[in-house]
């Protein structure tokens, strides 16, 4: 992931990657935790490669989806741990990639919550072109992915159909 992500550079062969790559792996990335969640929402939406201007009409909407009203006009120092998942989920979520990488991003927040960032992960998927998720919840990759890479110490094992994956995976128990 940190590879399509560009993060890190192959040590052997080539990645060629055509399109706008949305990493959803670390989401406190440029956060600062002395600034509103405001000022963190442009912060984080300017690097993951959004201008003021398009932050500006999606404020409202990520606002929305964090569910911490007045919180977020607060330091985020002063934030529980589930409340700074919310929001960074909300703002790394606001950008529309051709190419989405996820990396186990469910698991914070109460049940209001999850619906509401199912609901956001199911419409990002749906305007993505490629969606890259990385995740040991079964019924994740039932529910989002068409393909499935199996990899064991390091090397690929197997790509192809969900279902002989999963039949290959489980098999080895």
């Amino acid at each position: 992931m940190r590879l399509l992500a560009k993060i890190y550079e192959p040590t052997r062969g080539q990645i060629r990657i055509e399109g706008h790559v949305n990493p959803l792996l670390d989401f406190a990335t440029g956060v600062e935790s002395e600034f509103t969640g405001y000022e963190n929402i442009f912060i984080r939406g300017i690097i993951l490669g959004s201008t003021r201007k398009e932050i500006k009409k999606q404020i409202d909407e990520i606002a929305e989806l964090t569910g911490l009203g007045d919180y977020l006009a607060m330091p985020i120092r002063t934030y529980s741990s589930g409340m700074k998942m919310r929001l960074f989920f909300a703002i790394s979520t606001s950008i529309k990639p051709d190419i989405l990488l996820i990396d186990e991003v469910f698991g914070a927040g109460d049940a209001n919550f999850m619906d509401r960032a199912k609901n956001r992960m199911t419409s990002l998927v749906n305007q993505s072109s490629i969606v890259v998720m990385a995740t040991h919840d079964d019924n994740l990759i039932k529910e989002f992915c068409n393909k499935a890479l199996l990899l064991e110490g390091g090397q690929v094992k197997y790509f192809g159909s969900v279902e002989k994956a999963f039949e290959i995976y489980y098999s080895k128990e």
